[in-house]
């Protein structure tokens, strides 16, 4: 009798032969810039914790209360009964925060760009989408029954271009819906969103960005992109983000108008149909905006190390691409050396991990470091040394250092 489960393992056992599994490290405590990875003392640089704001002791404390006022969950999904007074205090916090009227959180951001983005645009509608977008993003869009059109990487032309052919060929569209990342993880460049956001007024188009590495980092006090190219609300229609990264818990949302918001929980069932989040994760998310109005040392230093470290890489003669953000990816090319690479970092005791195909194109490997706000100049200098060291051995510095 055939076993039905057979390609399980015959599928993972391909990725192995052909190195591209995943082997998963275990990190043994907090998520700080000196931490215990498969039981190693290491240097974090690979962590999207920018502000460090994990273990922010106003983080930690409004967790723990919250667990001992609310419990440790909530008992339902929101439209039934786990709506709680936490979950509707941080999306009022959230709206004010990002100047939008409204926000909607959702579990995570993964949830909300694969419920919602096949809500907004379905059969007889138009979807344009950056070539690089997130994955979440690209389910979101195959989820959906509308029309898809790509355009090139950052490219407010291609874009224009796009949107021209697609009005000519197909003029009955009802909705045109054109969706970019904010920052780009894998290169850590920014979408000329100002750009796009012209585009789709023009056009007659909604503008979604997915913002989940621009918050905490860009705009003012870390609001993000929208607030970086100082845009309207009525320019970009669906600002989406997540608090898994900079403010240092986990969820997704999104902000924009009131229609938006109640459009999307009546909508999207990735949200209708999943458990809210715990009473400490709520908790912890008002703590955080609270961290980010009250203290800007930390967007404040998170660039200072950006920028220092970006300077002596590049000093040292390193690829480290178009960067214009703490993403900073060291360019190596072949993804068994990007492997080996990341290999060395971790002997010399820095965490880096290697981005290879197919994450990547062939040829484009990288070891993706991100910038942390807690990190120390002696840290950043640590890491510089072991990638000095470990780059000339694997011949991936393109000159020698002055």
């Amino acid at each position: 009798m055939r076993d039905p489960t057979a390609f399980l393992g015959e599928e993972y056992r391909d990725l192995v032969r052909q190195d591209l599994d995943w082997r998963l490290r275990v990190l043994g405590g907090p998520s700080t810039p000196w931490c215990v990875v498969d039981g190693k003392k290491v240097l974090m640089f690979c962590s999207n914790n920018y502000l460090g704001l994990s273990g922010h002791p106003r983080l930690k404390a409004a967790a723990l209360e919250a667990v001992k006022t609310h419990g440790v969950g909530s008992g339902s999904v929101r439209p039934i009964a786990g709506n709680m007074d936490l979950h509707v205090e941080l999306e009022a916090r959230l709206a004010k925060f990002k100047g939008a009227d409204a926000s909607l959180v959702y579990q995570t951001g993964f949830a909300a760009n694969s419920g919602l983005i096949p809500q907004l645009a379905g059969k007889g509608d138009l979807i344009v989408s950056d070539e690089l977008n997130h994955g979440s993003i690209i389910d979101g869009v195959r989820l959906s029954q509308a029309e898809r059109r790509v355009y090139k990487h950052g490219d407010a032309e291609d874009l224009s271009r796009v949107l021209d052919e697609a009005e000519r060929e197909s003029p009955q569209f009802r909705r045109i819906l054109i969706i970019t990342d904010g920052v780009f993880s894998m290169d850590g460049d920014i979408a000329p969103l100002d750009r796009v956001a012209a585009l789709g007024s023009e056009h007659g188009a909604m503008v979604y960005v997915d913002d989940a590495h621009g918050e905490g980092v860009l705009g003012e006090g870390g609001r993000g992109i929208v607030s970086h190219f100082k845009l309207t609300r009525d320019k970009v229609q669906v600002e989406m983000g997540t608090f898994s990264k900079a403010f240092g818990v986990v969820g997704g949302h999104i902000s924009g108008s009131r229609d938006l918001v109640n459009f999307a929980y009546n909508k999207s069932r990735t949200w209708l149909l999943s458990g809210s989040h715990p009473p400490a994760v709520a908790a912890a998310c008002i703590a955080a905006i609270d961290v980010l109005e009250s203290e800007p040392e930390h967007v404040k230093r998170l660039w200072e190390n950006t920028r220092y470290f970006k300077k002596a890489m590049a000093d040292l003669g390193f690829d480290i691409g178009k960067s214009e953000t703490p993403i900073t990816p060291v360019m190596v090319g072949e993804s068994s050396k990007a492997k080996k690479l990341s290999s060395k970092l971790f002997e010399a005791g820095v965490f880096a991990l290697p981005i290879v195909y197919p994450m990547v194109a062939q040829g484009k490997a990288r070891i993706r470091t991100i910038m942390n706000a807690a990190l120390s100049k002696e840290d950043l200098d640590f890491a510089i040394s072991a990638f000095e060291v470990a780059g000339r051995e694997l011949d991936v510095i393109s000159k020698i250092a002055p």
